[in-house]
Formats: structure tokens, C-alpha cells, sequence
């Protein structure tokens, strides 16, 4: 017999199971880029509500299941609210510098486009 508490577990990697292979491909999505800046820029667990994206909801749930899969992120849940966190320890061990060389290059080009559009 499960508990609310098993039911609602979610299945994550652990640190030497995560792949460059699959951290490459969940953050070369834009929406999941996103996702992700959004998660260091705030350097604390968010609930899925906190994400304006430009996607429906199945959309939205697909992203986050590619990021939690890959090894990026882990999501827990908190009463009724899915809350997810940046494995920046795991992804730092694993693939020094890597992380913050993304969000750095990310940043970068978030910054060409605005200025592109202000122009």
C-alpha cells in the first residue's frame, strides 16, 4: 500500500547517473533555458506558478520533466505546490564550470536581443 507522500515522490538521477549528453540537450531549449536562469537568478526552490513561459501547461510540465530527468533541476513537492531547485553542487561537480558558462553566454545573448529590439 502507497502513501500520499510515495505517491507524490518524483524519480530523479543520482549524481553519477546525470550525462553532458543530457544536460547539453535540456538547456539547449529556450524555454527550459529560461527556466534554469530563472532558478539561479533567484538562488532558491520556486513553485512551477512562479514561471510566466510562453506555453500552454502540458508544454510548460514537459520542460520541467526534461530538466528533472536530465539531472538540472530536482522537484519536490510542498503541500500542494511542485517546487524546483537548480542541482548547481551536482552539475558543478560533474562538469566544473560548465553551468555558470551556459548562464553567463545566456545572459549574454538575452542582452544582445534587448538591445537589438530597443534599437
Amino acid at each position: 500500500m502507497s502513501t500520499a507522500a510515495s505517491a507524490r515522490a518524483l524519480e530523479h538521477p543520482t549524481r553519477d547517473q546525470i550525462g553532458l549528453e543530457g544536460v547539453l540537450h535540456a538547456l539547449s531549449d529556450t524555454v527550459r533555458l529560461r527556466i534554469v536562469r530563472d532558478l539561479a537568478r533567484e538562488g532558491d526552490a520556486l513553485s512551477c506558478s512562479y514561471f510566466d513561459l510562453p506555453v500552454t501547461k502540458s508544454t510548460t510540465t514537459h520542460h520541467f520533466r526534461v530538466l528533472r530527468e536530465s539531472g538540472v533541476i530536482r522537484q519536490t513537492y510542498q503541500g500542494t505546490a511542485k517546487l524546483n531547485a537548480l542541482r548547481k553542487d551536482d552539475l558543478d561537480a560533474l562538469f566544473p564550470g560548465l553551468l555558470d558558462t551556459v548562464l553567463t553566454a545566456a545572459e549574454a545573448q538575452a542582452e544582445r536581443r534587448d538591445g537589438a529590439a530597443g534599437a
